[in-house]
C-alpha cells in the first residue's frame, strides 16, 4: 500500500480555508470523498488504500478535510459544524474544481454529510455511499455529549466514559483540535428525517460493520430509501470497517453496476 501523502492544495469558503486533494485519473468519473468525525482525509481514505483502489480503477479521487479538522480552518463556534453548513462546503469544492457531478461517499458523520449534500444539490450526486452509518442517521447514533465533554476534559486520566475515552485518544493521536471537535460534534448531529431519505433518489450503497455498534442498521435505511442496497462489512466495527476489502470491493461493484 503506497502510504505517499497526495499533494494537498486549499480553497476559501465563507471565510476559511478548506484543503483538498484532487487524485487518480483526471478524465475519470470524480468520487467525492468526505470523512467521519475526529478523522481527516489522509486518515480516512489514504492510509486505508482508497484513493489507490479508486484511482487504479480509473476515477477521479477528491476529498477534503472538513472544517475543523486535518488542514483546514478550525472555528470553535458550534454554528459553523451544522450537517447543512458542512454540505455547502463540500459541493463547493465540486465548484471550486468545475465538477457538475460526482460520486458522493461519505464515512460515518461524513456519510451524514453526504446526506445533506443530495437533499440540498441532488442534481451533483450521480451516486452515494454511506459507510458507518445505516439508520443511526435517521434515529440517532445515542448520546454524545460525553465525547464533547471528553474533548474538553483536562487530560485523558481524568475521563472515565468509554465512547468518551474512545474519541478523546483518537483526537490525540492525531493531534488534532480538541475544542474545534467538540464544538463539531454538539451540531453536526441533526437527524435525516424518514421523509427526507425517503426523497434521496441517487442510487445508494449503504455499508456498515457487524460489530459497529454506532452506526444502525443499515438495511433500515435502505428500507426508507426509493434506491438503495445494504450490505455488511463482517466482523468489523466502527473504527476499523472503513479500510475494510469488502468494502472497498463492494462500492467497485457499486460502481460497475451504475456505468
Amino acid at each position: 500500500m503506497n502510504l505517499n501523502l497526495p499533494h494537498f492544495l486549499s480553497f476559501q469558503r465563507e471565510g476559511l480555508q478548506l484543503a483538498y486533494f484532487d487524485e487518480g485519473d483526471p478524465s475519470g468519473a470524480p468520487v467525492l470523498l468526505i470523512h467521519g468525525f475526529a478523522s481527516s482525509a489522509a486518515v480516512n481514505w489514504v492510509h486505508p488504500g482508497w484513493v489507490k483502489t479508486l484511482g487504479d480503477a480509473g476515477y477521479r479521487v477528491i476529498a477534503l478535510d472538513n472544517r475543523g479538522h486535518g488542514a483546514s480552518d478550525k472555528p470553535h463556534d458550534p454554528n459553523a459544524y451544522y450537517p447543512a453548513v458542512m454540505a455547502e462546503d463540500a459541493v463547493g469544492l465540486l465548484n471550486h474544481l468545475g465538477i457538475p457531478e460526482a460520486h458522493v461517499v461519505g464515512y460515518s458523520m461524513g456519510a451524514r454529510i453526504a446526506a445533506f449534500v443530495a437533499m440540498a444539490h441532488p442534481d451533483r450526486v450521480r451516486s452515494l455511499v454511506f459507510g458507518g452509518l445505516g439508520i443511526g442517521m435517521v434515529d440517532g447514533v445515542g448520546d454524545w455529549d460525553p465525547i464533547a465533554d471528553a474533548l474538553r476534559a483536562p487530560s485523558l486520566d481524568v475521563v472515565t466514559h468509554e465512547r468518551g475515552r474512545m474519541f478523546r485518544a483518537f483526537a490525540e493521536q492525531t493531534k488534532s483540535d480538541r475544542v474545534a471537535l467538540a464544538a463539531c460534534i454538539e451540531t453536526s448531529r441533526v437527524l435525516v428525517t424518514r421523509e427526507e431519505a425517503a426523497k434521496i433518489e441517487a442510487p445508494t450503497l449503504i455499508a456498515v460493520g457487524t460489530k459497529d455498534d454506532i452506526a444502525g442498521s443499515g438495511q433500515e435505511l435502505a428500507d426508507l430509501m426509493p434506491h438503495a442496497k445494504a450490505i455488511d462489512i463482517p466482523n468489523r466495527d466502527h473504527m476499523l470497517a472503513v479500510g475494510d476489502r469488502v468494502f472497498k470491493a463492494a462500492v467497485l461493484e457499486f460502481y460497475g453496476e451504475l456505468d
